[in-house]
């Protein structure tokens, strides 16, 4: 288990403009009043999507390297920012996917670095401009379902990058954002194995991000979406609403890392079987047995056997006199 990093002083968080200083204290005071004053957030998804922009975002610093020529490392990075009393720790982590597949020793190093923490909230980066969902969105979900559990889902604000964009074929911006968030959710509920009764207990919440220079400001300053919406405390509102949802954090241990166990997957149904065993077939051969030495009737074999060794056959002396008894 890696040593968390010793946390500074968020000085990020002076470098917002005014208006969104105000709402990021509101949402950090909020949390504070629920007796939350530590919010781990951890970061996961495809390479390419934005994951460590959006860390650099929400932290308000350049504390995850964001290179479009550079490769991605293994190893995941720890951010921790304190405040008035109150922590932020954010986790960004690798790409899961290498060459078509999922990057399996990847997912093993995220796993154990997480190792001992608790997870109160993932944010699963995707883009808004990918058209297309494909096999690669259902692995890396089910990747992610298979390391965490299913409950981390309800945990999970769904993140879309690249939110400045225009739609393809002249559609409406809004039109656009619902086609692709209901694509998405379709597959992560899938590769989830969330049912459609279960809906309302992963609730997957989606926030829009432009990490981008060429995001549109306010007259306060602020980034904004297309609808004016300023999106980082916007980001973090959604944050906090996943927090307070009523779900569990999710703790990583030991037990969570190595998964169920398929050798003990019958071990429950042993005791059943042996039951089922002795009353419907031992008891059954007894009785059987009993019903022969009681009406005196013997197979062929074991009249032999009794003619061989005679009385002293210490197996069934008593049922030998009961024999003799009705002779």
């Amino acid at each position: 288990m890696s040593a968390a990093p010793i946390p500074r002083e968020w000085v990020g968080l002076q470098q917002f403009p005014a208006a969104t200083q105000t709402k990021l204290h509101e949402l950090l005071g909020k949390l504070k009043e629920e007796d939350v004053s530590t919010l781990t957030i951890l970061v996961m998804g495809k390479g390419g999507v934005g994951k460590s922009s959006t860390v650099n975002s929400i932290v308000g610093e350049r504390v995850a390297t964001v290179s479009a020529f550079q490769s991605e490392g293994l190893r995941p990075m720890m951010c921790s920012r304190t405040r008035a009393g109150f922590t932020l720790n954010i986790i960004d982590t690798p790409g899961l996917i290498e060459g078509g597949y999922i990057n399996e020793q990847a997912v093993e190093i995220i796993k154990r670095f997480l190792l001992g923490k608790t997870v109160d909230v993932l944010l699963y980066v995707d883009r808004l401009d990918a058209y297309r969902m494909d096999t690669l969105d259902e692995q890396v979900i089910r990747a992610i379902t298979n390391s965490f559990g299913k409950a981390i889902w309800r945990r999970t604000l769904v993140v879309l990058t690249h939110a400045q964009l225009s739609p393809p074929d002249g559609l409406d911006y809004n039109d656009f954002f619902t086609r692709r968030s209901e694509s998405l959710l379709r597959y992560i509920r899938s590769g989830a194995g969330v049912g459609k009764r279960e809906h309302g207990d992963f609730p997957l919440p989606i926030a829009l991000v432009e990490n981008s220079g060429r995001c549109k400001t306010n007259e306060h300053g602020e980034k904004v979406l297309p609808d004016g919406t300023p999106w980082v405390p916007n980001l973090m509102k959604e944050i906090t609403t996943v927090v307070s949802n009523g779900s569990k954090p999710i703790h990583v241990d030991q037990k969570l890392i190595d998964g169920p166990n398929p050798n003990n997957r019958w071990k429950m149904f042993i005791p059943l079987i042996l039951m089922v065993e002795y009353f419907f077939v031992v008891k059954g051969i007894r009785r059987a047995i009993q019903a022969d030495i009681s009406n005196g009737k013997l197979d062929d074999w074991e009249q032999r056997y009794r003619d061989l060794v005679g009385s002293k056959d210490p197996v069934d002396q008593k049922g030998s006199s009961a024999i003799n008894r009705k002779a």
